[in-house]
């Protein structure tokens, strides 16, 4: 077998921080033909880079596996994430003086749930999109879509048509890429001169803190730090100079990037939250030794609470067929005989079962017909929201629950 090594600085990576055991990919919901036919497996592992201190997981899958056409993520069926969107283009529309003028393009454009808010303000933008079902999504609300996987050559590609970007987004995608560098170089080959990259992320510092391992999933193959993405930028010559932390998937983070040669000043906080990812101990390995314990942790109390529940006759139903839950409920080995069914609100998962638990996915209503005692939401990061959907079977006697970082009755 071959050595894992880093997949930014190509050192050997000698130093696992969490097994998660064998899981298949958190997104490959199946149809009741396919419950009878063998699953795909694979070992879900993060090591931690000794040299430049990106975190990552082991390479057993490759992206084709990963987002095919079937890839059922619809951005859009959050009204928070929606939200979140609008008011991006509102704060960056006027902070770069975009306009008619300009040019944006967003890396992994999904559904068009952002992108669609540059087409009132005449803000000339374009999508690029792997997948076929939500590119087609978009290019159905008339946001220009290209259906491709970006990195260095499209970059390149697109700057000789004359397509380079004022501006370039990409939100929750700078983890999901498997190649961390021609990605980079993609960026830096369409981005304008003067151009702007944002990217937001999960914040690796929300992870370790608090116990968030359950956003470990093949489809993440990298946990940034800011230090790390600093690292990355710099070694494509680009440059981060403003940073905001963000409350969205339990703390990530907003960067702003550029050429090393722009004109863009920093504002410091690059600088401040760097320093204290290191009075964090995010560049020290032992920071981490503590994620397995946890992790097991949190997952005992999830079992205990299932089998206590079902010992007591007490029904339980998830929500939220989300890949942080696929992760969580693979771990513990929960099956439909400890959580029923799990409903979520995006007609593409609806009538289909999760990957390795083999649980239904029913729409929102089946909470309602069958209204259960307790509720496990899975997204735990938008719980809230989930109880003000929900705030009806609260009134009738349901209670809410989240497993991460431990056990809790919301």
């Amino acid at each position: 077998m071959t050595k894992p090594t880093c997949r930014h600085c190509q050192t050997l990576l000698t130093q696992p921080i969490l097994d998660l055991g064998y899981a298949p990919p958190s997104n490959a919901y199946l149809r009741a033909e396919d419950l009878s036919a063998p699953e795909k497996h694979f070992p879900l592992r993060l090591r931690i880079c000794p040299q430049c201190r990106l975190v990552q997981t082991e390479d057993f899958t490759r992206a084709d596996e990963l987002f095919d056409g079937d890839y059922a993520y619809f951005s859009s069926t959050s009204a928070g994430w929606m939200r979140h969107a609008a008011d991006y283009v509102a704060m960056i529309t006027k902070r770069l003086n975009l306009g008619p003028q300009s040019h944006v393009i967003e890396i992994a454009s999904n559904d068009g749930y952002l992108l669609r808010n540059f087409l009132p303000l005449n803000i000339p933008c374009l999508g690029i999109e792997l997948t076929a079902s939500t590119a087609a999504a978009a290019l159905a609300l008339s946001v220009p879509t290209l259906q491709n996987f970006f990195g260095a050559n499209l970059g390149a590609e697109l700057a000789g048509q004359g397509k380079s970007a004022d501006l370039l987004i990409g939100n929750n995608v700078y983890a999901h890429v498997p190649d961390i560098n021609d990605v980079t170089r993609g960026m830096a080959n369409v981005l304008k001169s003067e151009g702007v990259i944002t990217l937001e992320f999960p914040h690796l510092m929300q992870l370790v803190q608090w116990n968030q391992f359950d956003t470990v999933y093949h489809e993440h193959f990298s946990y940034f730090s800011l230090a790390a993405v600093a690292r990355i930028f710099a070694a494509h010559g680009l440059r981060l100079f403003d940073v905001q932390e963000l409350p969205t998937h339990g703390g990530s983070l907003r960067i702003y990037g550029c050429h090393q040669g722009a004109s863009h000043g920093d504002t410091g906080a690059v600088a401040a939250m760097i320093a204290q990812e290191a009075a964090n101990g995010l560049d020290t390995v032992t920071r981490y030794d503590s994620l397995q314990r946890r992790a097991e942790e949190a997952k005992n109390g999830l079992l205990r609470f299932l089998l206590d529940a079902k010992d007591k006759g007490a029904s339980v139903a998830g929500y939220g067929a989300a890949a942080k839950g696929n992760t969580l409920l693979n771990f513990a080995g929960v099956r439909p005989d400890l959580l029923t069914f799990v409903c979520d609100a995006a007609a593409s998962k609806q009538g289909k079962y999760l990957p390795g638990s083999h649980i239904p996915i029913l729409p929102p209503e089946a909470l309602r017909a069958n209204r259960p005692d307790y509720v496990l939401i899975l997204p735990w990061n938008i719980a809230r929201e989930v109880q003000t959907q929900l705030a009806d079977l609260a009134d009738l006697g349901t209670q809410f629950v989240t497993a991460i970082p431990e056990m809790r009755i919301l």
